[in-house]
């Protein structure tokens, strides 16, 4: 797949906001700071189209990005950092909720984790989040580049047994830097929107 075009996002807050044309969505968790927008501007090969921040939380909404006029990354608030206050935490849980509710054009779900540390509580709480909602689940380990080529096996090993994956859900590993799991997630996104 060739990513031709993509459009400024749509922001919304609510459901009365979301897009009405019923395109095949694909949604992007993660905790903050794990490079959701890195991963956007990855696989769509532009530098700094999604806003990537130093500052965790920085995603206060959910951005639809429409790509190729055919689907839309969504891209939502990422949980799990402290200086975000609870209110606004469960304002985001709340948000997502009623998101995941309310898409039967839902395709997948691209998890993302930080593949140098063992996932974190919030991150399996997430996992077992989206299951309970039966959806198709990629578990993305962004940052893939930082882990020395001798550790990669025992860290693949962590990162699944601590989130119990499942067999049908797909594991990728990722890198922005070496653009290794690029082809496979675009390969995913095809087979989807078909």
């Amino acid at each position: 797949m060739q990513i031709e075009k993509v459009c400024e996002p749509i922001i919304t807050v609510r459901r009365s906001q979301y897009p009405t044309d019923n395109l095949p969505e694909f949604l992007l968790v993660g905790r903050s700071n794990v490079g959701k927008s890195s991963f956007i501007n990855t696989l769509i090969e532009r530098k700094n189209f999604a806003k990537t921040s130093s500052k965790p939380g920085k995603t206060q909404t959910l951005n639809f990005y429409l790509v190729n006029d055919a689907f839309y990354l969504v891209d939502v608030p990422g949980y799990g950092y402290a200086s975000v206050s609870k209110d606004k935490q469960k304002k985001f849980g709340l948000m997502i909720e009623e998101y995941l509710k309310n898409r039967p054009n839902l395709k997948n779900v691209f998890l993302l984790i930080d593949y140098r540390h063992k996932p974190t509580e919030d991150d399996c709480l997430m996992y077992e989040f989206l299951k309970y909602y039966n959806l198709d689940i990629t578990i993305v380990a962004t940052k893939y580049d930082k882990i020395g080529k001798n550790n990669r096996l025992k860290q693949d090993k962590l990162i699944k047994d601590t989130l119990k994956i499942s067999e049908d859900d797909e594991f990728i590993t990722f890198s922005t830097i070496t653009k290794k799991g690029r082809s496979e997630i675009l390969d995913i996104l095809e087979s989807r929107i078909k």
